[in-house]
């Protein structure tokens, strides 16, 4: 292990065997003492693992958000099933509100210096929004939320620790609205059609990411939408 990707003090990760282009190298389930946040797929190996890393009986877990891959195995446990709202606890983990990626999610702080930020952070690479399900207006007001927290590492749900928790943050932002520029000056330039405005701001795409790019295009448009900046006659 790479000693940037060492678990902080006090923390366990177990990644769960569901590598995709989404999940990276598989969903990460954290153990806080007796405590599990996302305990990942319902993958018998994978929960056999995270009980093992529990020092003792599970006493609750907490999620992050709903998505199948962070939280369909959280009731094999046969415990309390916690998903706190901003500003709400459950055991040693506080809530802050963080939607974007889904309008459920939220990020936990554990002991003020460490945050699960389940899809909100990933360790690479950048987050999927889906249009109707997330908001990138609501998005990018979560990740200044969380630049304006002193905290030591950031445990993300896919992908390694990030310990230089400002500059991910600087960095996640700065990717969004570059895109946004870049969007903007294609559709200034009069580009209408999807590929035409994905070729322009999206051109480091792979193949094989294209649909989810497409989908990245649709959050910006939407975003645009609201705010009144989206010209006529756009293909959506």
């Amino acid at each position: 292990m790479h000693k940037f990707d060492r678990d902080p003090e006090g923390v366990v990760r177990v990644r769960a065997d569901n590598p995709s282009a989404l999940t990276l190298d598989g969903t990460n389930t954290y153990v806080v003492g007796r405590w599990v946040v996302d305990p990942g797929p319902s993958d018998a190996r994978h929960l056999s693992a995270v009980r093992e890393a529990v020092d003792g009986d599970i006493e609750g877990v907490v999620l992050t958000h709903g998505h199948a891959d962070h939280a369909e195995g959280a009731a094999a446990f046969g415990v309390p099933v916690f998903k706190p709202g901003d500003g709400e606890s459950a055991g040693p983990l506080r809530a802050i509100g963080t939607p974007g990626h889904s309008a459920d999610s939220v990020c936990l702080i554990w002991d003020e210096r460490v945050c699960f930020t389940g899809d909100t952070v990933l360790g690479t690479g950048s987050v999927f929004i889906a249009p109707g399900e997330g908001s990138l207006s609501a998005y990018l007001e979560s990740l200044r939320r969380l630049r304006g927290l002193s905290l030591e590492v950031l445990c993300p749900g896919h992908g390694p620790y990030v310990w230089d928790t400002a500059a991910k943050l600087d960095e996640y932002i700065e990717h969004r609205l570059e895109r946004e520029r870049l969007l903007v000056a294609a559709l200034d330039s009069g580009l209408r059609t999807q590929d035409e405005l994905l070729d322009a701001a999206w051109p480091d795409a792979p193949a094989e990411l294209r649909y989810f790019a497409g989908l990245s295009l649709a959050s910006h448009l939407d975003k645009l939408s609201e705010e009144g900046r989206l010209p006529e006659g756009v293909e959506r």
